[in-house]
Formats: structure tokens, sequence, C-alpha cells
């Protein structure tokens, strides 16, 4: 019997195997928590799957998505990534990987680790919507902006209320699989 799915990844292999592997997962470890944030900073104005056909050449051109070493990069670093021609070649959201890779550490050092900040806003337990249209599933909430503003407020940049509410989903911090979807969880 086929998996049935939410409608938003059918029909390409590479968004079901997110779909199905990684999307609404939780995601607690610091690195794979800047990756996201990193891809979907990327992301914003763009469709999801561009990034996710790019993931593994952002993953080589970003030292791993090593947050230590992007928080170092130089200005030559920047001009290598604005000629890398297989990622996305835009300077503010290149400039962004590195300041928010400064600002992830300064939350780390905070809250000694990101993943503590950052699941302390759904009480370190992923929010489960029950969503039966893909027209209901909001692109932004209040939850998502507050996260927003308080990331701006400490620098952050491309990480607007949109963003956010992706990498919630991403991240796992917000189950919004269809409520026909097999991955859709009746408690978490």
């Amino acid at each position: 019997m086929a998996k049935v799915r939410c409608e938003w990844c059918i029909g390409q292999e590479i968004y079901e195997k997110y779909h199905d592997e990684e999307w609404g997962e939780p995601v607690y470890e610091d690195q794979h928590l800047y990756e996201l944030l990193l891809l979907e900073s990327f992301q914003a104005g763009l469709n999801w799957l561009t990034i996710l056909k790019k993931r593994e050449q952002f993953r080589e051109a970003f030292d791993q998505f090593d947050y230590q070493k992007i928080s170092k990069y130089t200005n030559e670093d920047v001009s290598r990534l604005l000629n890398n021609e297989k990622i996305i070649r835009h300077r503010g959201k290149i400039e962004a990987s590195i300041t928010n890779a400064k600002g992830f550490i300064k939350i780390q050092d905070e809250y000694d680790s990101f993943s503590k900040y950052i699941w302390k806003y759904v009480n370190k337990e992923p929010i489960l919507n029950s969503f039966s249209k893909l027209n209901q599933v909001p692109s932004q909430t209040e939850l998502s902006q507050n996260i927003s503003e308080d990331l701006r407020k400490r620098g952050f940049k491309f990480l607007g209320p949109t963003t956010i509410y992706a990498f919630m989903q991403a991240s796992g911090m917000v189950n919004d699989h269809l409520t026909y979807c097999f991955k859709h969880k009746k408690s978490v």
C-alpha cells in the first residue's frame, strides 16, 4: 500500500524523501539546527525544492555547516561564496550566514546551547497541529513573529516570521503534517 503524504511533496522524489525522513521530526542538535537556519535563510523568496537540490553543495561551500568556522569567515570567504555557482549567490544572505553564526554562538554562551534557547519557545515539546488542508497551514504565527523579533534584536538577519515558521516546521518544533498524512502524529 502506498504511503499517503502531505500534498505539497508529492511528485518529486527529493521532496518525498525530505518529507518522510526529516520534515517535522524534532531536531535538538545545535549543528543541525544551524544548518536548518542557514538553509531557511537562503530559501527566503525562493522555492524550498531549489534549496534541497543544492543542499550538498551548500554543505561543501559552508564547511559542513560548522558555525564556529562560518563565524570567522572573512571578505575572501564572502567572495569565494559569491563566485560559487553551485549555491545561491546572494551577498546579503551570505553575509547573514556569518552574522547569524556569531549570534548563534552568543546564544549558546547564554543558554548553554541554541537548542535550549529555541525549544524553550514550545516548552521543549513539538506543537502538533491538525490541519486537513494545505491552505489551512499558516505561513507564520504569533510565535514565529516573537522568535523572529527576538533573533532580530540579537542581530540575526534574513530570519523573518515566515522563515522562522518554516524553520519551526523543518526542525520539528511544529508538526504540520496534514491529518491524512502517514507522518501526522496523534500525540507527540
